[in-house]
């Protein structure tokens, strides 16, 4: 029984593990004050790009920096119009997902249903072999292993170093940072752009690891629109992002697991219940942030407000 509750949660554990790197990308650029609406589009478009170029060079390495550097592009655009230029970030973010998924699907036709290669699973010595912790944790591939790095490494930067607080004080209060000699713009292309770069690797992770291959459609076509909706499901905090991103795994697997239980029921329903499913617990976050909702323990967990200047394009004087 142990073993088999083990080998359900390190299904989870890597299963959201994309996700968990998107979600922390995205959390990274909102708290400096940038919304970025075209993750979804990235996670294909890199998704795309690291299959294809990990296919023609035989290196996963290169497909993985080809896609972080297709989430770095993108996000540069969205850096210039709305950062630079004053655009509206909403409005930029959507026409760039919508752009980058054509893109992705019309560029990586020729790469449909083909072979290539696949991220093997690293188990850590010694470690591997423990009860129960060693098939959870220490028995998945690098992205995997990543993806659990990435959310205290992040939380010790954006609560623990004084370059955290000046990305915290960037979405917060830009003209108080422009007042202190910090170029807030600048500081927010920097994290716009880091965002990207781990979405970018996030899309390489679905089509080189954890659903390898591509195709239409792509396994992480939403997953976008799922990881913006935990930035706020977890209070732009990210622990709490990460807490959301596993939950989403969960629900996935308990859709396989009941899809198997359910035979008679159409496959559809299981595969898209945790989409509504996630609606409701950002019905939950609503009501958190009202004094009746907090006396609840998870609704105090989930309770956060977003940065001050979030979505705001800073005029420099």
């Amino acid at each position: 029984m142990d073993i088999t509750l083990s080998v359900f949660l390190a299904g989870i554990a890597a299963s959201a593990a994309p996700l968990v790197l998107a979600a922390l990308g995205e959390t990274l650029t909102e708290k400096a004050g940038v919304i970025n609406l075209s993750l979804d589009g990235t996670l294909l478009l890199s998704a795309m790009t690291a299959f294809a170029v990990a296919s023609r060079t035989d290196s996963l390495l290169a497909g993985f920096g080809a896609a972080m550097l297709t989430g770095v592009l993108t996000s540069l655009i969205l850096a210039v119009i709305a950062i630079y230029l004053g655009q509206s970030q909403v409005a930029v973010g959507f026409a760039l997902t919508f752009l980058c998924r054509d893109l992705a699907y019309f560029l990586g036709a020729p790469f449909a249903r083909t072979a290539g290669p696949q991220m093997a699973t690293v188990p850590v010595p010694l470690l591997a072999d423990l009860p129960f912790v060693g098939p959870l944790f220490f028995q998945h591939s690098l992205i995997v292993y990543a993806s659990f790095i990435a959310i205290p490494l992040m939380y010790w930067f954006m609560y623990r170093t004084p370059q955290g607080l000046i990305l915290r004080c960037a979405g917060e209060n830009p003209e108080g940072c422009w007042a202190r000699g910090i170029r807030p713009r600048l500081t927010q292309t920097i994290y716009t752009l880091a965002g990207g770069a781990l979405v970018g690797l996030a899309g390489a992770a679905f089509s080189l690891a954890i659903k390898p291959g591509w195709g239409r459609p792509q396994g992480c076509e939403g997953m976008g629109w799922i990881a913006l909706a935990l930035v706020i499901f977890g209070g732009w905090h990210p622990v709490r992002v990460a807490f959301g991103a596993y939950l989403f795994g969960l629900l996935q697997m308990l859709g396989i697991v009941f899809q198997d239980l359910f035979p008679t029921i159409p496959a559809q329903i299981f595969q898209v219940a945790p989409f509504p499913l996630m609606i409701f617990t950002l019905v939950l976050v609503h009501l958190s942030r009202n004094s009746k909702g907090r006396k609840f323990f998870l609704l105090r967990f989930l309770a956060g407000d977003p940065p001050a200047g979030l979505g705001q394009n800073y005029r420099q004087a």
